[in-house]
This record gives C-alpha cells, structure tokens and sequence, in this order.
C-alpha cells in the first residue's frame, strides 16, 4: 500500500527555519527518521520510506506554496495514490504554537497551499495534519511572521512536536485515519 505524505513549504534558502515552511522540516524529521534520500524530481524533491509493510513517498513541492496543488496532482497520478492515502502537512496561525490538529477533510482555512490542492484536487476531501504556529504579532504583520523564522524560546516546543507529527503520521498510514487523528490531537 502507498501513501503520499506532502510537506508544504517554500523553496530557497530564504525560507529555511521560517514557520511557513513547517510542513518541510516535518517531513524532514520523518525522511531522517528512516535514514531516506531525497531525489530532486518533476515539481518538487521525493523520498521514498517503508514502514509496516507500507510505501510513504514523501514529497516537498517546489511549486512555492500557491501552487502546491500541482505537485500533488501530478505525483498521486504519477505514483497512482488514492484520495484516502494523501496526506498534507502545513503550518495553521489559527491554532496555538505546537498544537496539532489531524482531519480528513474541511476547508483551506484561508492559507493559499491548501487552496492550492483543493483547486488541484477538486475536493476538500483530503487529510490534512496542521501544525500550529500560532498568531503573535500584530495587525499588518501577518506575512512577516508567517515568513519569519522561529525565535529560540518556539524551537523547544518544535523539538517535542515535529516528532509527534511524525508519529502521528505513521499512525495514520498504519492504522487509519481515527487512531492517528485520536493521537494526534490531543
């Protein structure tokens, strides 16, 4: 059985270690956990794992964020992955640092990758593993956090987090989708 586990994020240096790229490091984290290579390939970069008798082909676009969707229609076809085995990890302002929030489907919530994949997919039929970030800063200053990279005090709670993300994610490709949401979101 394979698994399409998508990392959003945006490409260069420039954007390494920023908070909208969180979906990358997560997928980083998984790709190390299984010592796995990353190959640069059509839209974007790929690592293949196993785990349980399961194929997880990691994938970070390099379509910049706004047009995510197009990396992931064109590997699910590519790789012939079901809806149900799709997996998009991204970053949320609307939940509090670190917290994690695991669902199979629901809205872009406004952030432009998803919109992306929704508009790709032609559904928001799709899981989707949102990584807090949370929303200090002021009026205006949205993109410039979003943008920016993690002060030290937020990188100890990405160093407990990322790997429940990672946890979370093999759950959902070995036991489902409710064990892993049940993990995770708590």
């Amino acid at each position: 059985m394979k698994y399409l586990i998508i990392g959003l994020g945006n490409i260069g240096e420039e954007y390494e270690k920023t908070r909208h790229n969180i979906g990358f490091d997560v997928v980083d984290q998984l790709a190390k956990k299984f010592d796995g290579n990353w190959q640069s390939v059509k839209h974007g970069w790929i690592c293949e794992v196993s785990h349980k008798g399961r194929k997880l082909i990691l994938l970070k676009p390099n379509t910049y964020m706004n047009l995510s969707g197009k990396a992931v229609s064109y590997w699910m076809q590519a790789e012939k992955i079901k809806l149900e085995n799709v997996l998009v990890v991204t970053d949320d302002l609307a939940l509090p640092l670190a917290k994690l929030r695991l669902k199979t489907k629901g809205s872009d919530g406004g952030h432009n990758g998803l919109k992306s994949v929704q508009a790709s997919l032609s559904t928001q039929n799709y899981s989707r593993l949102r990584f807090g970030i949370g929303s200090d800063f002021r009026t205006g200053e949205q993109v410039n956090f979003v943008l920016g990279t993690w002060k030290e005090e937020e990188m100890v709670a990405l160093g407990l987090t990322i790997p429940r993300a990672v946890e979370g994610i093999l759950q959902y490709c070995t036991l489902g989708a409710g064990f892993a949401m049940n993990y995770t979101n708590t």
